[in-house]
């Protein structure tokens, strides 16, 4: 038989839970004001500005989700698929975006839950570093990309070995599916503020101005004849 305590531990697991994501939801919207951290609106800007389709009817996918569907939602973009290892990342971007066929999974332990050949845009901001998102994943993104899609991308220039080390790993692999015919360079854009370094303390360490991360946001457009190139 059941403890007579099951029924009341089980509602309080369940009350715990749904109240910690809360806290973090709200603690998430704290942090990223807190440290101006503006990867998904330089995303979404440098890729509204090379984009030449119908945003209304436009398909995005939205990988490692949060706030880039807000942003492009903005911009005039209003179709969106989300996709995030964390359901409480899922449940932000659809309250803050237009969200829809929200996908749960582990980008680079599990496949990239979407169609091939498919989205018009597909953007990923945030997630590029070490610990994140393996640098795997922005073939996937290119794979979901039809013909002639847009594939943005923005990441915080990071310091240390590990962070140093994806950066290069990330730049091979996009400079080798470039030489493989899979899309084009659109353009790079380098941004002094991409967040503030959370690392520096002006007080503790006797800074005069807010020190800031630099990032950078990589832009390419998948190339038209892929389905032939993949044939030969």
């Amino acid at each position: 038989p059941l403890p007579n305590n099951y029924y009341t531990e089980n509602v309080r697991a369940v009350l715990c839970s749904v109240t910690t994501s809360i806290l973090y939801l709200q603690s998430f919207h704290l942090d990223i004001t807190l440290m101006s951290y503006r990867s998904p609106h330089l995303g979404a800007n440098f890729l509204s500005e090379n984009f030449s389709g119908s945003r209304e009817e436009a398909q995005v996918l939205d990988v490692a989700c949060g706030l880039d569907g807000q942003q492009m939602a903005e911009l005039g973009f209003r179709h969106f698929v989300g996709v995030d290892g964390s359901k409480g990342m899922l449940e932000l971007a659809a309250k803050t975006g237009p969200l829809s066929g929200p996908q749960t999974a582990l980008l680079g332990t599990q496949p990239l839950p979407a169609q091939t050949g498919v989205f018009d845009v597909v953007v990923i901001a945030g997630a590029l570093d070490a610990g994140f998102v393996p640098v795997s994943v922005v073939r996937e993104m290119c794979h979901a990309a039809k013909p002639g899609g847009l594939c943005g991308m923005v990441r915080g220039d990071h310091t240390g070995a590990p962070a140093d080390k994806y950066k290069k790993d990330l730049e091979r692999e996009l400079q080798l599916m470039e030489e493989e015919g899979l899309w084009s360079l659109v353009g790079i854009k380098r941004v002094d503020r991409y967040m503030e370094d959370p690392h520096v303390n002006p007080e503790r360490d006797d800074v005069q101005d807010k020190p800031y991360i630099s990032g950078t946001v990589y832009l390419y457009q998948k190339s038209i004849d892929t389905a032939v190139k993949s044939r030969d």
